[in-house]
């Protein structure tokens, strides 16, 4: 195996048992409910997902905090001291610090372990879509540090995200849509279907009328431009509304004949700005 350590951080949103099964790194994003502070971690033992979107419900509005260089210090130096290297694969520096930070700790590193090697990547994902990327990169270890982070820097923008929110109110707390807009919206069951762009920014795409016809607008985006969407694995989240994955899952099933699907919480850091009933679709295609 590869002499060096695949790193990222819980934005990725994989299950616990799979990154340990990758042999992953995972250093955790912060959320701050009620004056009490969490880490994001992948199993939930901080704050466990069904009550985090429980409290959300019930109206409190967490407050969330990226990973910082000393943070990425502290996790990279005994990587280095063990005689290793290191691949980051970071959030996407669009909608988080994260990726500046690691940058920050790499250089820093760089003078005390300068026979080692650390590069960071902003994966220009987030949740799942962060990891399924981070996947895809671990099942390449038997790859080169050069050459798996030649791999990263192409896979990147292919990895395409599709996802739909049930409350806008969230989205209107970020900046995403306007005070009116959620208003209406949410008055006429107005559910808007937003993507991650080539520069790993939140877009709104369309605006769909109903829950049933937004998660199906998902598959429908998948349909155009996933790339043979039959034999690829497919990433879904949710924000503690199983149900609704497993519906966009049976709909690709049903459409392309899709049998790798595998579906995950979306985790508190994420979910404190998309709010309970998110669904998010990620998979492969030639553009995003």
């Amino acid at each position: 195996m590869a002499d060096y350590v695949i790193m990222t951080d819980s934005c990725c949103d994989l299950p616990a048992e799979l990154a340990e099964e990758l042999s992953l790194e995972v250093l955790p994003l912060r959320l701050n409910m009620s004056g009490q502070e969490y880490r994001n971690l992948l199993d939930g033992r901080e704050i466990g997902f069904q009550e985090f979107y429980s409290r959300i419900r019930a109206g409190e509005m967490p407050v969330t905090s990226a990973v910082n260089p000393e943070e990425f210090c502290a996790a990279m130096r005994p990587v280095l001291e063990a005689g290793k290297d290191i691949l980051c694969l970071c959030f996407s520096s669009a909608l988080s610090t994260t990726y500046q930070s690691a940058v920050i700790a790499a250089q820093e590193l760089a003078e005390e372990f300068p026979e080692r090697k650390i590069h960071v990547e902003d994966s220009l994902c987030a949740s799942m879509g962060q990891g399924l990327f981070v996947w895809l990169c671990a099942r390449q270890k038997q790859k080169s540090l050069k050459e798996l982070a030649a791999y990263a820097g192409e896979m990147k923008g292919k990895v395409c995200h599709w996802f739909t929110v049930n409350d806008l109110n969230h989205l209107k707390r970020g900046g995403r849509v306007s005070a009116t807009a959620a208003l209406f919206g949410t008055m006429l069951s107005v559910k808007p279907v937003l993507h991650v762009d080539d520069q790993g920014r939140l877009i709104p795409m369309e605006k769909c009328r109903g829950r049933r016809a937004a998660l199906l607008a998902l598959v429908d985006h998948m349909e155009k431009t996933a790339s043979d969407p039959a034999n690829q694995t497919v990433f879904l989240s949710h924000g503690d509304c199983l149900e609704d994955a497993e519906f966009v899952a049976e709909e690709i099933r049903r459409r392309f004949g899709t049998k790798d699907i595998r579906i995950g919480y979306i985790g508190p850091v994420i979910g404190s700005h998309t709010g309970a009933g998110v669904v998010a679709l990620f998979f492969l295609g030639g553009q995003r």
